[in-house]
This record gives structure tokens, C-alpha cells and sequence, in this order.
């Protein structure tokens, strides 16, 4: 399977078998990850990072560390050219001179496929506004394929932010081509955007809730979201659905003894700390798998591994 030169943007240009291929592939990298290699020797990822963040920013850079490669970028648009008004497409055509691969993180919807227009080396997308973000829907999978040992056949449930959040957005179409039964939790105002429930309702059986006392019984993995008040227009919105939603340990005394419970964090009082110890509680397993996933992703697409 060619992944030479592709641009990840959004899990609605992948098939099952290329997920699949992608998990199989990131599975094989998981000592690579951990002793280093030579991989990508040579080779430069560049970070264009308009919007704040840590674990995608960081395990990117990380991840090409470690197969040998360099990284070049920078963490907020204030400290670029940007400032000075240069746009996406021209900052773009400028990078692409020095690096090998782009991985983008911006606030509008869509900048990531624009870039990738006008870019002649792979573009990455690294979350784009409230739309999506296709690695961590990648490194969730993966996740839930190494806890669980499979992912058709299993019940999940995706709580929180569905509106506003673009990781539930990107996981959501990946689940959808898997045989689960989705179960989405949300205030109503939070429910799942439109375009992406009428897509998944036409592959799998998908339910919406308003109370996470309704599924978690009966759920193996409970995806939790924060409230994404940085995307709501209205503070006065934000303050209606603010703390819908907390896992605790009272809560999980009535989940399944397997249960597996993720967060792409950061979290805020969603899940409380006391849970951490638990052995439901792999979202920092997550943080780790961040680093295999997209180790994978970058040797696929610069075309070190086939």
C-alpha cells in the first residue's frame, strides 16, 4: 500500500484496509519508537503551529527524533511572518523549501486542505479548527486495538464536546468503518455536527444521549472530551454546559471490569485525578501511543517504510 508523498488531512480519505495498514504499520514501530533508529536520517519535519499545543506538537517532534530526523517550525503564529500578514498558501510554498514534511495546527476549518493545495510535499494535519484531527483519531484506535485486541464488535461511547470537538469528529468517521455500536453522549447544544452523523449512520448503529449514566454500564470504551470553551462564540453558552460531565471513582464502581477509558487531554474536571490510578485509566498510555502512530505516519509518508 503507497503512502509515499500523501497528505493526512482527514480520516474521510481513508478506507478501512489503509487504517488497518496504518495500525499494522504503527504496531511494528513500537520498539523502533522506543530505542531509536536511523529512519529518517536526513530528513526535516517542519511545525507550523498556529493554535497552542503540547502532545501533538511535541510527540511529532519527538517521534522524529527518534527515527533521526530534525525538526524547524515554530509553536504560535505571533513569532512568524505571519504576523507581518503573510498568508497560509505563501507560508506554505515557503516551508516546503526547508523540510521534507509539514505537520499544520490551525484555527479555521479547512487551512490543513489548503495547505496541502498548495504544498508539493505531504502535508499533516494537526488539527484544523473544530474539524477534525486525524492522528489522534489514529493513535485512539491504535489504542483501543492494543487494550481491547480488537475493535470490531466492541460498544464505545463518545462523551463531552461533539460539536466543537475535532478529535470525536475524526474518530467517529474512523469507527464508522468498523463494526461497533456508537453511542454519543452529549448536552444538547454539544451534539454531533450534522455532516459527520449523517455519515457514520449510514455505516453503523449510532446512539445519541444526554446522560452518561444511560451507556456507561454497558460500554468497553468511554471516550471522554472537555468542553471546548475556547470555540464557543458565546461565554454565557460555555458557562450552560460547562462540568456536564466528570468521571469519578463512585461512577466507575458500575462499569465493566474491562472498561477502558481514554481523554486526548488535556483535561480539565472531566475525568477526577483520583481516577488515574485505576485500571481503567489509559489516556496516558495515549501520550505514549501518540509517538508510535505518528513515528508511523512519518516514515509512511516520506516513504521509508511500505
Amino acid at each position: 500500500m503507497e503512502f509515499r508523498g500523501r497528505d493526512i488531512i482527514s480520516l474521510k480519505d481513508f478506507s478501512r484496509e489503509e487504517i488497518d495498514y496504518v495500525l499494522e504499520i504503527a504496531k511494528t514501530m513500537e520498539p523502533v519508537a522506543k530505542t531509536g533508529s536511523d529512519l529518517l536520517q536526513n530528513k526535516i519535519l517542519a511545525t507550523l503551529f498556529y493554535e497552542p499545543s503540547t502532545r501533538t506538537r511535541l510527540s511529532f517532534e519527538s517521534a522524529m527524533h527518534r527515527l533521526g530526523g530534525s525538526t524547524i517550525g515554530f509553536a504560535e503564529a505571533e513569532i512568524s511572518s505571519v504576523k507581518k500578514g503573510e498568508t497560509l498558501a505563501d507560508t506554505v510554498r515557503v516551508v516546503e523549501n526547508y523540510a521534507d514534511v509539514i505537520v499544520i495546527r490551525h484555527p479555521l476549518e479547512g487551512a490543513a486542505r489548503l495547505a496541502a493545495e498548495f504544498a508539493t510535499v505531504p502535508i499533516i494535519n494537526g488539527g484544523s479548527g473544530a474539524e477534525e484531527h486525524p492522528t489522534q483519531a489514529l493513535l485512539d484506535l491504535y489504542t483501543i486495538l492494543k487494550e481491547k485486541k480488537r475493535i470490531d464488535g466492541l460498544n464505545v461511547a463518545l462523551v463531552g464536546d461533539l460539536r466543537y470537538g475535532r478529535t470525536v469528529h475524526s474518530l467517529a468517521y474512523a469507527l464508522s468503518l468498523y463494526e461497533v455500536n456508537l453511542l454519543l453522549v452529549s448536552p444538547e447544544m454539544l451534539r454531533m455536527r450534522r455532516e459527520v452523523l449523517e455519515t457514520i449512520k449510514e455505516r453503523i448503529r449510532v446512539s445519541e444521549k444526554s446522560k452518561i449514566e444511560e451507556v456507561i454500564r454497558k460500554v468497553d470504551v468511554l471516550y471522554m472530551t472537555r468542553i471546548q470553551k475556547e470555540r464557543f462564540p458565546d461565554a454565557a453558552e460555555y458557562a450552560k454546559v460547562k462540568g456536564s460531565y466528570r468521571i469519578n471513582t463512585d461512577i466507575l464502581q458500575s462499569v465493566r471490569k474491562d472498561l477502558v477509558l481514554l481523554h486526548p487531554l488535556p483535561r480539565v474536571d472531566e475525568i477526577a485525578p483520583e481516577v488515574d490510578k485505576t485500571e481503567h485509566a489509559k489516556y496516558f498510555d495515549q501520550v505514549w501511543n501518540g509517538i508510535v502512530m505518528r513515528s508511523a505516519l512519518l516514515g509512511l509518508v516520506l516513504g521509508k517504510i511500505s
